[in-house]
């Protein structure tokens, strides 16, 4: 905790609080998926993992909300996936830092930000943290740069067969205040 304590601020100097200690590290890493509709992959001789129900991708000010893409597209892509936050069995988002995740949490949870600043009559809800990012997250596994979606997805598929659940949701952080987000079916089995 001592040596933690001596890292520098990476951004705001001296007062910042975003570190090396909790911010993703960029790691090597490379990713492919195959994306085909079920019949395509029956017909070529490969058993589906998951399927890709639904997908969003948001946009909203840098300025002030740079990293808050997964609470903006979470209620989108589960409205137009017909489901609920309660409907959802394994979560799945992007760490970029310790603090974008809990600020996205603390923003999910909030009736006042969905009514300020989302539009919403109300908050969007938070993931229960039982279901959140079990298998570890960009924190601890690392961040390799375009193969962090993949690894999600992945990861989400991989983790509806072991728990037995039906719906994942992915949800990311992206650069310039981008995000997005997708529900995830498992494949029966």
């Amino acid at each position: 905790m001592e040596q933690m304590a001596k890292l520098k601020p990476a951004f705001i100097k001296p007062h910042g609080t975003v570190t090396a200690a909790n911010s993703s590290f960029l790691t090597d890493g490379a990713s492919a998926v195959l994306i085909m509709s079920e019949e395509k992959a029956l017909a070529m001789g490969f058993k589906p993992k998951a399927y890709l129900r639904d997908f969003v991708y948001v946009s909203q000010d840098p300025k002030d909300q740079l990293l808050l893409g997964p609470t903006y597209a979470t209620p989108t892509v589960l409205q137009r996936a017909g489901l609920s936050l309660s409907d959802i069995d394994v979560f799945e988002f992007h760490e970029a830092f310790a603090g974008q995740i809990m600020a996205n949490l603390k923003a999910m949870d909030s009736d006042w930000f969905a009514q300020t600043y989302m539009g919403r009559k109300s908050k969007v809800g938070t993931p229960p943290l039982d279901k959140f990012n079990l298998w570890g997250g960009s924190l601890s596994l690392g961040h390799p740069f375009g193969a962090t979606g993949c690894r999600l997805v992945t990861t989400v598929a991989h983790r509806l067969k072991k728990e037995g659940g039906q719906y994942g949701l992915v949800a990311a952080c992206a650069a310039g205040g981008q995000g997005h987000a997708m529900v995830i079916e498992a494949y029966p089995q």
